[in-house]
């Protein structure tokens, strides 16, 4: 059976094995042992739980990972005839592939960390606090989530790159950010602060799961959105 364009497109993506499958293996076994390094030279806690934060290399370089998918080979692959959505949803159906393998890690280290009790040290690696704490299944939902939004955000930055170059890439962030400075003026403006922080109290890992994969539709939609403008 002849396979689909889509999936001949993963394929040809697949050809550079490092950037997709090793990278992210290799920072996520940096930050683990850079967690156990940390751990053993602070002073031991109560209970199971101390948090570090090595497993934010992975998102990071997920995120670096769907601005190269876009930036270093999607001119050649148009080239081939491969059409610009055809391509989109090849990236993306890369992304969620491996999204879903490591959060399925994810998901498997939270067991063994609980039943090592943190790996004999009381590291909490794969249990990020409020936001992979829950039931396993849950925390694979919400790694796949995170890892998906990390690698489209990612290839939107590398579309605007293609589209706009170096100019356009940084004007995009500076709107961004400053989009962010507005809403942190305006909500210190309206003494806000304490309600923000009360609604993030009281948010639920399913809900903050819900928000981010609403994220991950907004940002499908505008990096589809900006793929068809792309002159290679």
């Amino acid at each position: 059976m002849r396979p689909t364009p889509v999936v001949t497109v993963v394929r040809y993506l697949l050809l550079d094995r490092v950037t997709y499958l090793v990278l992210p293996w290799v920072w996520a076994a940096f930050g683990f042992v850079l967690d156990v390094v940390v751990l053993q030279l602070i002073p031991a806690g109560h209970g199971d739980g101390r948090w570090v934060g090595g497993l934010v290399a992975v998102p990071l370089v997920m995120l670096v990972v769907g601005a190269q998918s876009v930036a270093r080979a999607l001119p050649f692959a148009l080239a081939l005839g491969v059409s610009r959505r055809t391509y989109f949803l090849a990236a993306t159906a890369l992304a969620l592939g491996l999204s879903m393998g490591f959060g399925l890690v994810v998901a498997i280290g939270r067991i063994v960390e609980r039943t090592t009790g943190g790996w004999g040290i009381g590291m909490a690696y794969f249990r990020v606090p409020r936001l992979l704490d829950g039931p396993w299944y849950l925390s694979w939902l919400t790694a796949t989530t995170v890892l998906v939004l990390m690698f489209v955000y990612g290839m939107w930055y590398g579309l605007v790159y293609r589209r706009a170059g170096l100019p356009g890439t940084t004007a995009f962030a500076a709107a961004q950010l400053g989009v962010l400075a507005l809403a942190a003026l305006a909500t210190t403006w309206a003494h806000g602060w304490t309600g923000v922080g009360h609604y993030l109290g009281t948010l639920t890992a399913t809900g903050l799961t819900g928000a981010l994969a609403a994220v991950v539709a907004v940002l499908l939609t505008g990096g589809f959105a900006t793929i068809r403008r792309v002159t290679i």
